[in-house]
């Protein structure tokens, strides 16, 4: 399978409905907040996990003399153990001594075998000497994720709750014990993804990987469902592939363009406008409710693109040209 050769830039929107999308350790597990604007954050570490989670549970067949789908970060796994796997592995392939190409071998065979490593890249020198030490010894993947922030800001809760039974002995004459949850009720995220063409020649990340990528971007919430996280849901997948605009005349630099990008991925955004609608302005509210208070405006629909760049709504299942035809 072909490694992909087109810069992507994606908006991704995501809302919450009465759940904690995403705790925070250091403040007992309330919702992530910037304390500057009251605005919710959810780490891009956490949408990598529903990424890896999704790959997890719905892993693609794998095909002969493919690239593998396996996750290297999940429950239970030893990552050490992982990478002494991938040495040994990668020594019996090359029958080599020397220590620098066993580690480019061992970081070719990880990044084969798991689409974590592929995708998003990793550190590879915790363990054996082999890596540590070896510019081999980090891999920076292809796709990249910001941080999601609300387009309002939040108000978290704390819920009581409470419970029938108990944990200790001790308790027993106890009739119930209390508890508590923290919620968001409502609110609409923003998160960035950025997929680099460059990055992928060195980990192998290829069409099939990208395919798979935006299905579980688009399933992430899915199968995620808890009892912190009832509802979860994406709402826009706005992808924003650079082709090129020198067509077939130029393809040298036609493939030029399209790996380096042909706009900034900050004006390609600025088209998508999120706003509270009039109606909901005018009952006197400056904050959402639920997803329909928001009027989502694509101006790509009615303007034209910048040349060399055709998006794809990824939400809708359509494809919007640019200006110069593809």
């Amino acid at each position: 399978m072909a490694i992909i050769t087109n810069r992507h830039d994606v908006m991704v929107l995501f809302d919450v409905v009465n759940g904690n999308p995403n705790g925070d350790p250091d403040a007992g597990n309330l919702p992530r907040i910037d304390p500057t604007t009251n605005k919710g954050l959810v780490s891009d570490v956490c949408l990598k996990r529903k990424i890896r989670n999704f790959m997890i549970e719905f892993p693609p067949q794998r095909k002969e003399n493919d690239n593998g789908f396996d996750i290297i970060v999940k429950q239970g796994n030893i990552i050490n153990n992982e990478l002494d796997t991938a040495i040994k592995k990668a020594t019996e392939e090359i029958k080599e001594k020397d220590d620098k190409k066993k580690a480019e071998a061992a970081m070719k065979w990880l990044c084969r075998e798991f689409y974590d490593i592929r995708a998003f890249g990793g550190v590879l020198s915790t363990g054996t000497d082999v890596l540590k030490g070896s510019a081999h010894g980090q891999v920076r993947g292809p796709v990249q994720f910001t941080f999601g922030q609300s387009v309002h800001p939040i108000t978290p809760l704390e819920i009581s709750i409470t419970r029938c039974t108990v944990t200790k002995p001790e308790d027993e004459k106890k009739e119930r014990t209390m508890g508590n949850k923290h919620i968001v009720p409502y609110a609409l995220y923003v998160g960035k993804v950025f997929i680099s063409p460059a990055f992928a020649e060195k980990t192998g990340f290829t069409e099939e990987d990208l395919a798979i990528f935006f299905e579980a971007l688009s399933h992430m919430f899915d199968h995620d469902q808890s009892a912190a996280r009832p509802e979860m849901n994406v709402r826009g997948i706005f992808d924003f592939e650079h082709i090129g605009t020198q067509g077939e005349t130029n393809a040298e630099q036609n493939k030029r363009e399209a790996r380096l990008g042909c706009c900034h991925a900050h004006k390609l955004f600025g088209g998508i406008e999120i706003d509270l609608k009039e109606e909901v302005k005018k009952q006197g509210k400056s904050w959402p409710e639920l997803f329909l208070d928001y009027n989502i405006q694509c101006k790509w629909e009615n303007e034209p693109l910048p040349a060399g760049v055709k998006l794809h709504l990824r939400h809708e299942g359509k494809t919007i040209l640019s200006n110069n035809g593809k």
